[in-house]
């Protein structure tokens, strides 16, 4: 994927990036996907997550140092700002960074990390003013590895489980304090706008998800022969195609709204959540009928209804849950109507 320039897809020329735009990367992720989901989030950590905010925030040295070297495949960065007992509730970071001479210490531990494991750098954001609550969180660019910080075993998942997902402990970890990224306070902003971006991805990978049922479905039912003929004849069979083809349809249409809009320098905050929310309920809905069309042969792994179904099921909770994504468009929708 290195070498096809999928790694740094809207990462500029200048920066030695591949130069397209949030559209591109949009189609790119959705195929991608489409024939392993797993290798659509290693892809989508990498660009939305880890290089989409220090290429926004990162100062020139950074973006050597930090940017230059993850562009292409050759190294993969990762994003920590989950820990146990935050879920949804990004503003509650209980790890510390605390200033000591010219470096800062991070002390707590981060979950959930994808890339976890491989990354030769991440994203960490840590409290550095605990009266400011959310206001006082900074984000900090972490090589790997580096004294202080013990990487986790690896989780066994239900899916997605070509990727790692470690937890991220820091202990008296010291970085220099030139590795803050953006400015002192400014973490959160930095991880909300990150995530908004980062669900267009993550729209992308649930509709590559749920084509990929699709054709599995389709291909099965052109081929099983019920009654004397392909099930594909059966007009129940025909509606959750329907259906299904129903689902993936809109939530590409709203997935690449989203995009254009972000492209174009427009408020793209609600459309992105509406096309993470569409995409992956589309995806679990869409692998739960493929497993329903094939039957029995859906339910064993020599076919690969099952797999879509597992990998589906995360694309409701990472970046946002579907729960999250209801508020963050009732929020939008009531501003708009100046409520």
């Amino acid at each position: 994927m290195g070498e096809l320039g999928l790694m740094c897809v809207d990462v500029p020329e200048s920066d030695g990036g591949t130069g397209l735009d949030y559209l591109a990367y949009a189609i790119a992720m959705e195929e991608i996907s489409r024939g392993c989901a797993s290798t659509g989030c290693i892809m989508s950590v990498n660009n939305s997550l880890y290089l989409g905010p220090l290429m926004k925030f990162g100062n020139a040295q950074q973006k050597e140092t930090f940017g230059h070297p993850f562009l292409h495949g050759d190294k993969v960065g990762c994003f920590a700002l989950s820990e146990p007992g935050n879920g949804s509730d990004a503003g509650a970071a209980s790890t510390t960074a605390k200033l000591d001479g010219d470096h800062y210490v991070l002390n707590g531990t981060k979950a959930w990390i994808t890339n976890g494991y491989e990354a030769e750098a991440t994203v960490v954001f840590a409290t550095t003013d605990k009266s400011k609550k959310h206001k006082g969180i900074s984000a900090f660019l972490v090589p790997k590895p580096i004294e202080g910080l013990e990487v986790g075993k690896k989780e066994e998942k239900m899916g997605i489980r070509a990727t790692s997902t470690v937890t991220l402990t820091f202990e008296d970890c010291r970085i220099p304090k030139e590795n803050m990224l953006g400015e002192p306070g400014f973490g959160f902003k930095i991880a909300m706008q990150t995530l908004d971006a980062g669900r267009i991805g993550i729209a992308a990978q649930g509709l590559g998800i749920a084509q990929a049922a699709l054709d599995c479905a389709v291909d099965y039912a052109s081929k099983r022969e019920a009654f004397g003929a392909p099930i594909s004849k059966l007009q129940l069979i025909q509606a959750k195609i329907a259906d299904m083809a129903l689902q993936i349809e809109s939530a590409r249409l709203l997935t690449w709204k989203a995009a254009m809009l972000k492209d174009s320098g427009n408020n793209y905050i609600k459309l992105a959540a509406m096309a993470k929310l569409a995409a992956s309920e589309a995806a679990t809905y869409c692998s739960h009928q493929a497993i329903q069309i094939l039957g029995g042969m859906g339910y064993v792994n020599n076919m690969p209804a099952e797999r879509h179904y597992r990998d589906a099921r995360i694309t409701e909770i990472y970046e946002g849950t579907s729960e999250i994504q209801r508020l963050v468009i009732a929020g939008n929708v009531l501003k708009e109507y100046g409520v």
